[in-house]
Order: structure tokens, then C-alpha cells, then sequence
């Protein structure tokens, strides 16, 4: 089987957890003309013996060779493709595979994740209102999760500023989550980048955001809080990023509101203060 299929097919076979995706991938980036069978793969993927049961009962099954014809008529890149994005694939435990709708082109451009509360306030679009222009003239490409909120009023910003945009989804690329972000996403996949690990279908799993936000951490070469509580999903994004040495920043707040209380503690433990545009292009690779 061609490399990239038999990848695919890893991806879509239940048993083979991100742990083992991820080792397999680093595998073949050594070693990419390798055709390796299911107890190889099982073996490298170090799959402990219930998932090594469990996929090897779909390896060889009808339903995943189904599966894997139709996923194979998606747009899909690979861990080992040149396209794959260099800083992801050094972050931790990057996707083997990344379904996507729309312009690759985006991931070889200077990228900023913005991340912050699904209940964000008027001081999140303030702040992206006064970021983001300069930004897009910069040429940054900016990247956020399609979730409510923060991540929404930035991919809106971004597309009002005649800029480009990358959203990382927790869900199947023809599922929409929240559903009010349909034709956000449609508009997204059009003239920007829509990307997604999950093959279609796929719900929005609790546990498919941290996923998700790990992308996001390792798409990036800078990440900015817009606004976050004090144990919130943001500041998990922003902990990946420094794990996979990013520049990160937040935008200082009242010490009164709890949404800012994250982005106050970011700042105190180190954080670049977000203060000014100049601040967040002087945290990426700009000529």
C-alpha cells in the first residue's frame, strides 16, 4: 500500500491512539519507503494489548477499507508530507493526519494563534479590533479555534480586515460546532484554511478540544490570550505553547474581572504583556 494510504489508514483504525499515530509517524519521516504490516505497526506504535486487539479485529475489516476509500477522496496531508507545517510536526505528539478544506499555502506563512473565553466581552473585540489590522498588513496569518466567543470574533476580524485565516476544529470537517458557526466555517474553508485530525462524522467530542488546542499550540510561532479565567482552556493552550516553545502573550486586564485573572497570572509567570500590535510582531519571524 502507497505510504500516505497506509497512514490514512492508521488514522482511521480504531486501537491506534495519538500516542501510537504519533510514533508511527516519527517512523516513517525516518524511514518513508518502509511497508510495514499491521504487527510492525502495532510495534512501533507500542499498542498496549487491548488497543493491539482491538485493531487488529478492524485492520483487515470491510468497514475500515470503506472508510478508507472514502476518506481517501478528502484533501488530506500526512506527517510525512513536505507540506506538513515544520513547527507543528516539533510540537508535542503531532497528528499523522490533518483533513483539510481549503489553502495550504497559509501554513508556510508567518502564523498567530489567538485564544481566549467562549463568553469572551467587548474587551476581547476591542483588542482583536485594534491587533488585527496591523497584523494582516504584516502578512501574519492568524489562526483560532472556531469555538464561540474569543475565537470567533477573531477569525470575523481577521476576514473583516481583508486578512487570512486558519481554523483548527474539533470536529469532522463536515460537522459544524457550534452549529451557528456554519457558514463562518463554509467561508472559512473558502478563502482560508479549515483544518481538522478527526475523520468526517465526527462529533464534538469533550475530549477532541484539548486535541484540538495542541494543534493550535504547535501550529503557531506566537500565541496571544485575549482573555481567559484562572483555570480555563486557554490557559492549557497556552501552557502547550510554552511546552513546545512559543512565544507566548496576554492581554493585561482589571484586576477586577475574573476573565482577565488568567491573563494577569500569564504575565506575572512571564508572559510578554500584549500592550501594542508592535508587541505581538516582534514575537514572530517577520522579515
Amino acid at each position: 500500500m502507497e505510504t500516505r494510504l497506509l497512514l490514512l489508514k492508521v488514522q482511521l483504525c480504531p486501537g491506534f491512539g495519538r500516542a501510537a499515530r504519533s510514533k508511527i509517524g516519527a517512523y516513517y519521516q525516518q524511514q518513508p519507503q518502509a511497508d510495514l504490516n499491521f504487527e510492525q505497526l502495532a510495534q512501533i506504535g507500542q499498542l498496549t494489548p487491548a488497543n493491539r486487539k482491538t485493531a487488529g479485529q478492524f485492520w483487515s475489516s470491510a468497514e475500515l477499507a470503506i472508510n478508507l476509500v472514502r476518506h481517501s477522496r478528502l484533501n488530506f496531508l500526512t506527517y510525512i508530507d513536505a507540506a506538513y507545517p515544520a513547527y507543528l510536526r516539533e510540537s508535542y505528539q503531532p497528528p499523522l493526519i490533518l483533513f483539510y478544506q481549503g489553502h495550504l499555502s497559509l501554513l508556510q506563512q508567518p502564523i498567530l494563534t489567538f485564544v481566549g473565553a467562549r463568553r469572551a466581552t467587548s474587551y476581547t473585540q476591542a483588542v482583536l479590533s485594534q491587533f488585527i489590522p496591523g497584523l494582516v498588513k504584516a502578512g501574519v496569518v492568524i489562526a483560532s479555534g472556531l469555538a464561540a466567543g474569543a475565537d470567533r470574533m477573531a477569525h470575523l476580524t481577521t476576514l473583516a480586515a481583508k486578512g487570512q485565516t486558519i481554523a483548527v476544529i474539533g470536529t469532522g470537517l463536515n460537522r459544524y460546532y457550534p452549529a451557528a458557526n456554519q457558514a463562518l466555517q463554509a467561508k472559512i474553508a473558502n478563502v482560508g484554511l479549515v483544518l481538522s485530525e478527526y475523520p468526517l462524522n465526527s462529533p464534538p467530542q469533550r475530549y477532541h478540544f484539548p486535541e484540538r488546542n495542541r494543534i493550535l499550540a504547535g501550529l503557531c510561532q506566537a500565541l496571544c490570550v485575549t482573555e481567559a479565567r484562572q483555570h480555563s482552556g486557554s490557559l492549557i493552550t497556552a501552557n502547550l505553547a510554552l511546552q513546545a516553545n512559543r512565544n507566548v502573550l496576554a492581554v493585561p486586564g482589571a484586576i477586577t474581572q475574573p476573565l482577565s485573572t488568567g491573563c494577569n497570572q500569564l504575565i506575572a509567570a512571564g508572559a510578554r504583556p500584549a500592550l501594542t500590535v508592535q508587541d505581538l510582531l516582534e514575537e514572530l519571524p517577520i522579515r
